[in-house]
């Protein structure tokens, strides 16, 4: 039934090229394996367009036409040199082609629900080379509280959770989150629209298997049709946390006792009291919000850094700023400081923010995914070098707002 159409599960070209884009810099020639390769619709992308000049492209997949009509389309373009595919079980890869740190791009549109989210980032993980990325697509709610409808659908066959549930799982089987991209609906017209056509040209009457295979995909675009709102496709760029990339340091929600330790923190990482006055003033801001004050804790369970987000403005729409970020000199450069941030930041993404500002230091910011906020028309309220003011886009189905940022009173401008 699926033989010969485009995709397997919802996504688009342009899908693809935000994943990558959210990946970073990448090798010049970089290694990826795209695994649940399906016909190789990304795979195709992938190889003529990541990295410099086009990646070296391991496709995975356990039905050998999808294979076969990849190394046709690969031979087509003229990437038969860059792809190559492997008859295998992604569950369950051995041999030299898949050893420890082979790739640097570790790929999967729509596969990973065969293993589960889960044990994906489990047993893929062992494949990256240091510094390397995990791209998945995962289908999750989008709603916080699902129709019954909708339950009676999907829990027998899966259960989805929320992006702040697969940005924890994320976490807690140790990567650090790169960038989510929620795929549009016309990502699942793509997958859904040719499905339905070649469903409407087969008949089962002669063959039970064929018949319940129809049955069942009938079924699931009459679920999408009457319930697509309630759960979507979101794509989830991750990379494993590294030594001094702050995997010693769990990060945490501040609490009421952790007042007088955070004011401490500011104090000797600053060298005045002007940063801990200001988180002190804030707190007493209609700017606070609550669950967005974040530390890290040293191994002896004592704070070791601290980053604070607040409410602020964009000529009017609102968005966070991220101010200040303190770690105790004792453990700085420790990755302290980039644990309490990207801990805070996926909190941000968790609650449904859009947009973080920051006016920092331009070598370190980046890291966490931040640009020029120049790029979108962003500029502070005072003269400042245009690289050390920045923005973070959290959720990319939200326009970005252009002008002025407007800070809250007690930072003074």
């Amino acid at each position: 039934m699926h033989h010969g159409l485009p995709r397997q599960a919802p996504g688009s070209d342009a899908s693809t090229r935000r994943l990558l884009s959210l990946c970073g810099p990448l090798p010049e020639r970089p290694r990826v394996l795209d695994l649940g390769c399906g016909p190789g619709r990304s795979a195709l992308l992938l190889a003529a367009e990541a990295g410099a000049g086009g990646a070296e492209v391991t496709a995975v997949d356990l039905h050998a036409p999808f294979l076969e009509e990849l190394r046709a389309a690969a031979a087509a373009r003229g990437l038969g040199d860059r792809v190559r595919t492997a008859l295998a079980d992604m569950g369950s890869l051995t041999g030299e082609d898949f050893e420890d740190g082979c790739f640097d791009l570790v790929w999967a549109e729509g596969s990973a629900y065969i293993l589960g989210f889960d044990a994906a980032l489990a047993r893929w993980k062992r494949l990256l080379a240091p510094g390397g990325t995990l791209v998945l697509t995962e289908c999750q709610w989008t709603v916080p509280e699902p129709s019954a409808g909708a339950r009676a659908f999907w829990d027998p066959h899966y259960a989805l959770r929320t992006t702040a549930g697969n940005l924890a799982a994320a976490q807690a089987a140790g990567y650090r989150v790169l960038g989510v991209h929620h795929l549009p609906d016309a990502d699942w017209a793509e997958y859904y629209g040719p499905l339905a056509e070649r469903v409407r040209t087969l008949s089962g009457a002669a063959n039970p298997a064929m018949a319940a295979a129809l049955a069942a995909t009938r079924e699931e675009l009459d679920v999408r049709a009457r319930h697509g709102h309630e759960y979507g496709y979101t794509g989830y760029v991750l990379r494993p946390v590294t030594a001094g990339d702050g995997g010693a340091w769990p990060a945490r929600p501040e609490t009421a006792a952790d007042a007088a330790a955070v004011r401490e923190v500011n104090l000797a990482a600053f060298g005045t009291p002007l940063e801990a006055d200001l988180v002190d003033a804030l707190r007493t801001d209609d700017s606070w919000l609550p669950g967005l004050s974040y530390v890290a804790e040293a191994p002896d369970g004592s704070v070791a850094a601290h980053a604070l987000l607040t409410r602020c403005e964009v000529d009017g729409v609102p968005a966070l700023a991220l101010a200040p970020v303190a770690t105790d000199p004792a453990v700085q450069r420790s990755g302290a400081g980039s644990s309490v941030v990207r801990a805070l930041l996926a909190a941000a993404r968790e609650r449904g923010e859009s947009l973080v500002l920051v006016l920092g230091h331009p070598e370190y910011y980046p890291r966490f995914g931040f640009v020029p906020a120049s790029h979108f028309g962003i500029r502070a309220p005072f003269e400042v070098p245009n690289e050390a003011m920045m923005a973070l886009v959290l959720d990319d189905s939200v326009p970005v707002p252009a002008g002025t940022v407007g800070y809250p009173a007690p930072f003074g401008v």
